[in-house]
């Protein structure tokens, strides 16, 4: 009897990440394809959702998971600062299977929010996240990650002016740098609606939080999330967030 001959993995691009839909080339743009992007384009609630907003896109890779996860008729602008980011975030959606629905605009989102006369269901970012002279590796990566490419009250704000009245404006950030974007948005008139506490293993505490606000007040659903079983695997509540994404799982 023959037996089953294993699997044959298919030959992955260079230069980028490759999903189970899509392609994200990053190797132009200071934040790579990590975690907290996956995480949070995963997360982000899209029930009843008409138009998004990814704020500081990068590669596109949050807009392109909200564009696999929701309806052809759902619009989703990325705004991105940095022209080289922008250039790639444009090319990874011409070269998706949604390049009708995702428009890649280049431009500081404080001047997008007052001359914008569109409103959103759902407004996503990944943003800024260390003050500004904490050093990174490269002066791009340094101002992709630091708060004064767009400190949070600016982001704050900018959303604030786009935002539906009973839309959701999601970010991934830090816990610690969570909590004060949390208490820095309650004091602007936000509330607090999901919070979801992640950390690698169970036993560990949080490392990373992901918020949902809204003008609108409401219930808060507080939630919980290991990344990684204590066996080191993935846990069954990441494979089930992430499957329809990660190309081997």
């Amino acid at each position: 009897m023959m037996q089953d001959m294993p699997r044959k993995r298919p030959q992955l691009k260079k230069n980028g990440f490759t999903f189970k839909q899509f392609f994200v080339a990053h190797d132009r743009c200071a934040m790579k394809v990590g975690t907290d992007a996956i995480l949070l384009g995963a997360w982000a609630p899209i029930a009843g959702v008409r138009r998004i907003l990814d704020i500081g896109s990068g590669s596109g890779l949050i807009a392109l998971m909200l564009a696999q996860r929701t309806p052809s008729q759902v619009e989703i602008d990325a705004v991105e600062l940095e022209s080289e980011a922008a250039c790639q975030a444009q090319e990874n959606v011409q070269q998706s299977p949604w390049s009708g629905r995702i428009q890649v605009h280049q431009q500081d989102i404080a001047d997008w929010a007052e001359q914008c006369d569109k409103r959103y269901s759902l407004i996503v970012s990944n943003p800024p996240y260390f003050a500004p002279g904490v050093a990174c590796a490269n002066a791009a990566r340094d101002s992709a990650r630091a708060t004064a490419s767009l400190d949070h009250r600016t982001l704050l704000r900018s959303a604030a002016l786009l935002i539906e009245e009973e839309g959701m404006f999601c970010v991934v950030l830090p816990t610690a740098t969570g909590q004060a974007f949390i208490a820095l948005a309650q004091a602007d008139g936000w509330h607090l609606r999901f919070r979801l506490d992640v950390a690698e293993y169970a036993h560990r505490p949080p490392h990373r939080v992901v918020v949902g606000l809204s003008p609108q007040a409401g219930e808060t659903l507080l939630e919980r999330l290991a990344i990684r079983a204590p066996d080191t695997r993935y846990s069954d509540e990441w494979c089930s967030l992430t499957r329809a994404f990660y190309l081997f799982m």
